[in-house]
């Protein structure tokens, strides 16, 4: 994965690599159990000093994101939402695996047909539900899903996930990053689509980076959108004078947008932009996830 880092900025070092791993791992450019570059390796491959790579990993590791194997190094934590029991069994030994399981625990091959039955006998569902705690994200991916699979989405939070008449006819949707809290939250045994966040080094890559005394305008109603881009824009070196930020909750926030040079934006934004606006739009799902999704469409609502 590549690391932007920029020395003579008012962001520091550490707040840059350590918003740029936690991408990295959201978007799955860095995976479960990858090891990550020593202390000393990024030091010297950045020109950073040690401790500040010591101290974002020990931030990161607190966090709940890396681990610390004893005399074997850092690595990206792999969540418990990741973790599977069977691989990938073709679909024979997947139904004798939990044909198996069932008679272990010593049910009666009846109650378990029977209880096959009731599960094929549920109605399909007919629209995605976000489930995200987070209200101005949860709309983006609303937005995001019903654009890439023409299907409708709602959204809510995991303490709503109680209500048997939200989960009714929903094929339930989470962020990797809100997997472990929304299946806690959510009746046993529901299943749970999750998703990859945008690969944030992908989506720079081949960008052309903008003149030195261009203006760009950052717009979007979730704050963290506005915190991520003002870190990894300076860390990739722009000058941060010639950042503009808007809070798309306030209003005017539209205003002179047509005269900067550049607007980053997410898709929920985007469509909304004034005309002339020479955007870069940045959406939160990856690729991957949105094929995933459409896939989901042809199994489960078609």
């Amino acid at each position: 994965m590549r690391l932007w880092l920029s020395k003579n900025s008012e962001v520091p070092i550490r707040v840059q690599l350590e918003a740029q791993i936690i991408l990295g791992i959201l978007s799955n450019d860095l995976k479960a159990g990858q090891r990550l570059p020593s202390t000393r390796e990024l030091a010297r491959r950045y020109k950073i000093h040690s401790n500040t790579v010591s101290a974002t990993y020990r931030q990161l590791a607190g966090k709940g994101w890396v681990d610390f194997r004893r005399g074997s190094g850092v690595y990206v934590r792999e969540r418990e939402s990741e973790q599977s029991h069977v691989g990938n069994l073709p679909l024979d030994q997947l139904i004798s695996f939990f044909l198996n399981l069932g008679l272990d625990k010593g049910l009666s091959l009846r109650e378990i047909q029977s209880r096959l039955r009731d599960w094929l006998s549920l109605p399909p569902p007919d629209h995605f539900l976000v489930i995200e705690p987070n209200p101005e994200l949860r709309r983006i991916i609303v937005a995001e899903i019903e654009e890439a699979t023409g299907v409708r989405a709602t959204g809510a939070g995991p303490d709503e996930c109680t209500s048997a008449e939200l989960l009714r006819g929903a094929a339930p949707v989470a962020m990797f990053s809100q997997a472990e809290v929304v299946r806690a939250a959510l009746p046993r045994d529901t299943y749970l689509i999750t998703l990859r966040s945008s690969s944030v080094s992908g989506s720079l890559q081949g960008e052309k980076p903008p003149r030195a005394d261009a203006l760009i305008a950052i717009v979007s109603s979730w704050p963290e959108f506005l915190n991520w881009s003002h870190t990894l824009l300076v860390a990739a070196g722009v000058d941060p004078n010639a950042l503009s930020f808007r809070d798309a909750r306030e209003k005017g926030w539209e205003r002179g947008l047509s005269s900067t040079a550049l607007v980053i934006t997410d898709s929920l934004i985007a469509r909304h932009l004034p005309d002339g606006c020479a955007s870069r739009v940045f959406r939160v799902v990856s690729d991957s996830s949105v094929a995933e999704l459409r896939a989901h469409v042809e199994q489960f609502f078609r």
